[in-house]
């Protein structure tokens, strides 16, 4: 009796596995296409231009320009980001416009974390490593160009009645606004940080002070992705990363084990699931912008 019991009590537990199996397939990622970007169609590469790296483009791998590289595959990830957003903002369509103001959001957390956590962590980390405190100084100024135009990004996102007032072109004019400002950052930041190799008091290789440094720079790129959000900004960063540029050089970055990317991406990313229809990439390769 109580065996029979026992059963009956484990059976609603054994149907709903496969529905919530089914349940997760549908919601996530993992069934993305990488459909080919097409030459009459625009891609995620403009209007901001992406940023080759340093290492691929003088070969050097010293600590500063690893750094700066793995910072340019980060900003690059955010320029997809934006250009997705810029793309496609005209072309939603009224089902879709709830679903694209999360993605637009979820890159505004995206660079506003990132911005604030290098202003608080990794710029006084390097200014204490190499003695200089002065070494950002363009670089705040930079940040500060940019900071009026992504907060009215925030606020009219946050401010619409209802999604079916969203406007797409609005939007657009929005992001123009501070789209030079932005781009030229990106861009200066990482021969900023490419340049550091030749600062006098710059690390020699093999010293430990080197070893600390790279220690700081690797601790840094880790977190700072990951504590800005696991379920949004984690798959929108993994789901705009293009794995092909630079001969491919790049297919495996981030170096995180394959099992905990997949789960990073359709575990994680299964939460806001309609968010990453507007992705730029899919398993590292491009595909076609959804709304365009």
């Amino acid at each position: 009796m109580n065996e029979e019991r026992r059963r009956l009590l484990n059976r609603p537990i054994l149907l709903a596995i496969p529905i919530l199996i089914g349940l997760f397939i549908t919601r996530s990622p993992l069934l993305m296409t990488s459909t080919t970007p097409t030459e009459s169609k625009p891609w995620a590469d403009a209007p901001l231009k992406l940023i080759t790296t340093p290492q691929y483009e003088t070969g050097n791998t010293d600590i500063f320009t690893t750094g700066a590289t793995h910072m340019a595959l980060l900003h690059n990830s955010i320029f997809r980001g934006y250009n997705s957003i810029y793309q496609q903002a005209p072309h939603v369509k009224e089902i879709d416009k709830f679903d694209f103001i999360g993605y637009s959001l979820t890159w505004y957390k995206f660079v506003k974390s990132h911005h604030d956590d290098e202003e608080v962590s990794l710029f006084t980390k390097v200014e204490d490593v190499l003695g200089d405190k002065t070494i950002w100084e363009e670089t705040h100024k930079e940040h500060a160009a940019f900071l009026p135009g992504l907060a009215e990004f925030e606020k009219y996102l946050t401010t619409l009645r209802s999604a079916k007032d969203f406007s797409g072109v609005e939007l657009q004019r929005i992001m123009s606004s501070f789209q030079e400002p932005f781009e030229m950052h990106f861009h200066s930041e990482i021969s900023t940080i490419a340049n550091l190799a030749n600062h006098p008091n710059a690390p020699k290789p093999g010293s430990p002070e080197e070893a600390n440094a790279s220690l700081t720079f690797k601790t840094w790129g880790k977190s700072t992705v990951t504590k800005a959000g696991t379920l949004d900004v984690v798959p929108f960063f993994l789901l705009n990363l293009d794995g092909t540029v630079e001969g491919g050089m790049w297919a495996n970055w981030p170096p995180i084990p394959a099992p905990i990317k997949w789960g990073l991406v359709n575990i994680g990313g299964a939460y806001h699931n309609r968010w990453w229809k507007f992705t730029s990439c899919a398993g590292g390769k491009p595909r076609q912008l959804y709304a365009v």
